[in-house]
């Protein structure tokens, strides 16, 4: 394919991820949000009885020290997800020769995201509205994005601007680096930078946008992510499968051991990540209070369940229970109680993650029989434990635990579990599409795959030019 022939085709590609952006809130939102308005009409206005005062303006929101500090103190336990936590868990789970590379794909994540959010990103998924669709850039650079006022768009009207920009860049951050579970072992690291920085800007802040953002036509379908079931889980665990699915198998698969070489530091990864995990959950209700503190609660109870819950399968299913199995189960309850953490009470999240243990050991056990190689179970647990997360909100959420809320099916609202689910539709649709899109673009100009020599080789010495541990 000549220069200009390749040219023509990534414009192409670029064009069906840009109509795919725009048209998705058209065919999935459409009949929904004419749902929604015609069982929620408008209130009528009531004008003042002739004479009466004018009502006194609200006093506008101060500062808060306190949330202040919360936010700033989650931001920090979100950023340790990815490195150190995330960093440990993947990295233990490879084999010994990609160790290095596997740990190396998290760290520079959170460098390298981190610039694009301050860059653009931030302002493309927070920023001012543009058709319901994406953020302008008006922030673009950190433009009026001040350290001494909150945002102008009511975000977090008790911390400073900032705060909120940098608690969101780690949520970005970790969801760029969950989805290298499925590349795991067989993508070149200059190709994994290209397509990093594509999948943050196109697919994750126009996602970012349609559910968060003020104007965002999933939010004003009235889908409820807490803290980010669609938006991380299911958009990243997408993302893996369309991965798994172009890159192939890694050479070997199914016929050499392929085993972890350092559970220890898996389990202590896994640990790291429940640790960082009261951040992104409690960290969601942007302050330090009474939303925060059911956040919490309800994200341990939810990863203690699932944890039990995979062992005790796995044990019946195998006839021993499993460490590594033990610490997926944890982390597949963190993952589906996340967009739920703000609306469910201690009960309904350990049925959530109780569930979340039994469902993801199952999409871990088939896919082998479904002939995809998802390395490190990136699927398994954030794509399917995130899309259960996200409609078991539609079944258990409740205006008693937030009335910001909604209550869910099993609380007398069974419309939130359609909301819920055109939702997950619509994530999945852009996830998968657009990574598959992103993929070609990156294959057809850089390549995806390290030759058979590099990958035996291993991508610590041929990607690094290092090695993790030293034979001296």
């Amino acid at each position: 394919m000549n220069v200009f022939k390749r040219a023509g085709v990534i414009t192409y590609l670029l064009l069906v991820l840009g109509m795919a952006v725009l048209v998705i809130p058209c065919i999935t939102g459409g009949l929904a949000m004419a749902q929604t308005a015609a069982e929620s009409p408008a209130a009528p206005e009531v004008a003042p009885p002739a004479g009466a005062p004018a009502a006194a303006p609200a006093a506008p929101p101060k500062l808060d020290t306190g949330d202040t500090a919360w936010v700033l103190i989650s931001a920090a336990l979100v950023l340790a997800m990815t490195a150190p936590g995330l960093a440990l868990f993947y990295g233990g789970m490879v084999r010994e020769k990609n160790a290095l590379g596997t740990i190396m794909q998290s760290f520079i994540v959170l460098c390298l995201i981190s610039v694009q959010w301050v860059l653009w990103g931030y302002s493309l998924a927070f920023g001012p509205d543009h058709g319901h669709i994406i953020g302008g850039l008006e922030w673009a650079g950190l433009a009026d994005v001040a350290m001494d006022k909150a945002d102008p768009a009511g975000y977090a009207p008790t911390i400073p601007h900032q705060a909120f920009m940098i608690f969101q860049a780690m949520f970005a951050v970790i969801t760029v680096a969950l989805i290298t579970g499925a590349i795991a072992e067989r993508m070149k690291f200059s190709s994994f930078l290209v397509f990093a920085l594509l999948w943050a800007t196109f697919i994750y802040d126009p996602l970012a946008h349609w559910v968060w953002a003020v104007g965002g036509w999933i939010r004003n379908l009235g889908a409820l992510d807490f803290a980010g079931g669609t938006v991380v889980h299911i958009s990243s665990g997408v993302s893996a499968l369309a991965c798994a699915i172009v890159l192939g198998k890694r050479r070997g698969y199914g016929k050499e051991h392929m085993a972890p070489h350092n559970l220890p530091m898996t389990v202590l990864g896994a640990s790291l990540l429940w640790f960082g995990w009261f951040g992104f959950n409690a960290g969601s209700a942007l302050g330090a209070n009474a939303l925060a503190t059911n956040a919490f609660v309800v994200t341990n109870t939810a990863s203690a369940a699932a944890a039990l819950a995979w062992m005790a399968i796995e044990w019946l299913y195998r006839g021993k229970p499993t460490v590594l199995g033990a610490a997926s189960g944890a982390v597949a309850g963190l993952v589906a109680i996340t967009p739920a953490s703000g609306f469910v009470g201690p009960i309904s999240s350990l049925i959530i993650g109780a569930v979340a243990g039994g469902l993801c050991f199952a999409a871990v056990m088939v896919k082998s029989r479904l002939g995809y190689d998802d390395s490190l179970d990136a699927v398994g647990i954030h794509g399917v434990g995130g899309t259960w997360g996200a409609l078991a909100t539609g079944l258990f959420a409740s205006k008693a635990i937030n009335p910001g809320g909604a209550d869910g099916l099993f609380f007398g609202n069974p419309g939130q579990l359609w909301i819920q689910f055109v939702a997950v539709l619509a994530t999945w649709v852009l996830a998968f599409v657009g990574t598959l899109v992103i993929l070609k673009i990156v294959d057809w100009t850089m390549g995806l795959r390290v030759s058979d020599e590099e990958e035996q080789l291993g991508l610590d010495l041929s990607q690094h030019d290092e090695r993790a541990y030293s034979r001296n």
